[in-house]
């Protein structure tokens, strides 16, 4: 399957005012993936620099040979997005004029069956992001306590039926360990009823998803992440989020809102310069991606992008 870069074009958009307003803009793509979103602000700007944060060392790998003809125009980091500061400040700078983060798991993950991702391949229950470091799903599944597993499912997947899913992982890993993504699949849908199975989609996208996000600590690292960006932009600076669940989104509709919230005590009868929000949101709530994009890509359906920027120092 082609890779095809979500909200490109409007991504572009977004982050161009910010850009268009500095002589040497820098730009912060924190989740380069396959490059897309880059090569698109590369090609547009020939004055801008891209900073390209990913911690999967296969897509950097391919994402440094497609944007190799920009030169020392894109230069990138094995690095995880809550990284964000430490990174701008190795390659010397203290703010950036922009940041774009593309949220969740990425095409080029879930195509590639043996990374463990997709309940459709077979293959070991890895999942990691960056397969150099830290603990997969297995380990998870095998050997955490099954109070914990039922929070990861429910928390992370708000999946109704964890509790029947983590009785029959524990009677499972009894007998063996759990390894293959097939086999923890079908476990799933003998733990769902048959009226729910037939509406909604895979039954396993829930669990797999839920795993995902505990494994490679996802909600925590957009925690980290959101103020370390907003707190990198220069004035006139945009960071603008693409998110694909609602657990992502809601992160970013409540930082963003803090941001651009005045902290004025309500009983002054004006607003104090050192209580008036830094930031604005470039449009209230969240958009989507049209039709036409959806029909284009199966995969944007469940995007929410919101943008926001920086208006004082």
């Amino acid at each position: 399957m082609q890779h095809i870069s979500v909200m490109r074009d409007r991504c572009v958009d977004l982050l161009s005012p910010s850009i268009l307003n500095s002589e040497n803009p820098v730009v912060v793509d924190a989740t380069l993936g396959l490059g897309g979103h880059s090569e698109a602000l590369l090609q547009k700007f020939e004055n801008l620099t891209v900073i390209g944060i990913d911690r999967d060392t296969e897509a950097l790998a391919k994402a440094r040979t497609r944007l190799a003809p920009f030169g020392d125009r894109f230069k990138s980091s094995h690095a995880i997005f809550d990284e964000f500061a430490d990174v701008i400040k190795g390659f010397g700078y203290s703010q950036v004029n922009g940041a774009l983060f593309d949220l969740g798991v990425s095409s080029m993950q879930l195509d590639e069956g043996s990374r463990g991702f997709s309940y459709s391949h077979e293959a070991p229950l890895d999942m990691r992001m960056d397969q150099s470091r830290g603990i997969t799903a297995s380990e998870i599944i095998n050997t955490y306590q099954p109070g914990e597993i039922v929070r990861i499912l429910r928390v992370y997947g708000e999946e109704k039926f964890a509790t029947r899913i983590v009785e029959n992982i524990m009677k499972e890993r009894v007998i063996a360990p759990l390894n293959s993504t097939t086999q923890l699949a079908e476990l799933v849908k003998r733990s769902i009823p048959a009226a729910t199975r037939r509406t909604g989609g895979n039954p396993s996208k829930r669990t797999f998803q839920a795993l995902r996000i505990a494994v490679n600590d996802e909600l925590g690292a957009i925690e980290r992440a959101i103020p370390q960006a907003l707190d990198c932009m220069m004035v006139g600076g945009r960071v603008v989020v693409m998110s694909f669940q609602s657990l992502e989104d809601r992160i970013i509709k409540e930082k963003f809102a803090q941001a651009s919230t005045s902290k004025s005590p309500r009983e002054l009868p004006m607003e104090l310069p050192e209580f008036a929000a830094k930031f604005k949101l470039v449009f209230n709530s969240s958009e989507k991606p049209t039709e036409a994009e959806i029909e284009e890509n199966s995969r944007a359906a469940s995007t929410r992008l919101r943008a926001i920027e920086r208006v004082a120092a």
